[in-house]
């Protein structure tokens, strides 16, 4: 898939848009917008392609698209996770000192004498101090400033923050603009992808299938044995085998709570809803301090065995 920056038919979120560009047309157009939707649905590509309505960059030929996508248009801040240089992967959460910025670019004329456009990505990843700092800006924002913020988690966010925001809540794509942006992914990987074209490619790493396999047999009940400890190794050497199996089994636990509560199973339920907030906090955990994979993984088995 194409940067978010370098994209320019966005495909799937045609009502999104549209609902975006009847409030600017209204005159009535809400300082705040929350896009929210799944991991990989596009909500960072949509957020830039409003971005480009309102600084005049929709024609890629244009030297405002072009400044956009090299991410040095004047009228536009980008604000997410910063590069962790020393671990080589993101951090796991957005600083005061990330949000820093928004103030004073705000609170400068806008450098073409439009709109000033700020996209927070990931906005769930903000703490507790950078929330704040981020909501009083959305307190007393200034004239002719538009932020723009993505979530996979919206329930994550200070309940201020999202009441503060128009919502934009992104639906699954359609198998027709999923076959067009991720041609080569296989039928069975498309089914579960949820209408997400990045969870397609995540997915999609699981080549072989043994990530996807081990899970189900786990959820089926199989608790851990010497017999899994090739794989688990193979699986935490992967660069997103981990991340993969707690996405897989954290859905798979999801699946089983919602199911037991449909039939009025809630001790069931209740269980799984449980070991599900059990498995991200542990996921968490791995990633934030770099624990050992390996065994986060043998403990994610032990947690969704129950034992």
């Amino acid at each position: 898939m194409t940067d978010p920056r370098h994209t320019f038919d966005v495909r799937g979120h045609e009502a999104a848009e549209e609902t975006f560009r009847a409030a600017l047309a209204s005159g009535r157009l809400h300082h705040a917008w929350l896009i929210s939707g799944p991991a990989g649905i596009g909500k960072a590509t949509l957020a830039f392609r409003l971005a480009r309505i309102l600084l005049n960059g929709e024609d890629p030929a244009s030297a405002a698209a072009r400044r956009i996508t090299a991410g040095t248009h004047g009228d536009l801040l980008e604000i997410s996770r910063a590069m962790d240089e020393k671990k080589g992967r993101l951090r796991g959460e957005i600083t005061a000192a990330d949000v820093r910025p928004v103030q004073s670019f705000l609170h400068h004329t806008a450098t073409e004498g439009g709109w000033r456009v700020v996209t927070v990505d990931g906005a769930e990843y903000l703490n507790r101090f950078a929330a704040n700092a981020l909501l009083k800006i959305l307190e007393e924002p200034p004239p002719k400033a538009i932020l723009l913020l993505t979530t996979a988690s919206p329930g994550r966010l200070l309940p201020t923050i999202r009441s503060r925001c128009r919502a934009l809540a992104l639906s699954p794509l359609p198998d027709a603009d999923m076959r067009v942006l991720v041609p080569d992914v296989p039928d069975d990987v498309l089914a579960r992808s949820h209408g997400s074209p990045g969870r397609a490619l995540f997915l999609a790493q699981d080549r072989d299938g043994a990530i996807a396999a081990f899970v189900a047999e786990i959820l089926a009940g199989k608790t851990l044995t010497a017999d899994m400890l090739p794989l688990i190794d193979r699986i935490a050497r992967e660069t997103e085998g981990f991340a993969l199996l707690c996405d897989l089994l954290g859905e798979g636990l999801a699946d089983r709570a919602r199911s037991a509560a449909r039939r009025g199973d809630l001790p069931v339920a209740d269980s799984s809803a449980r070991q599900c907030s059990e498995l991200d906090t542990l996921r968490r955990q791995t990633d934030g301090f770099n624990l050992d994979k390996a065994q986060a993984i043998r403990q994610a088995v032990e947690l969704a065995a129950g034992t």
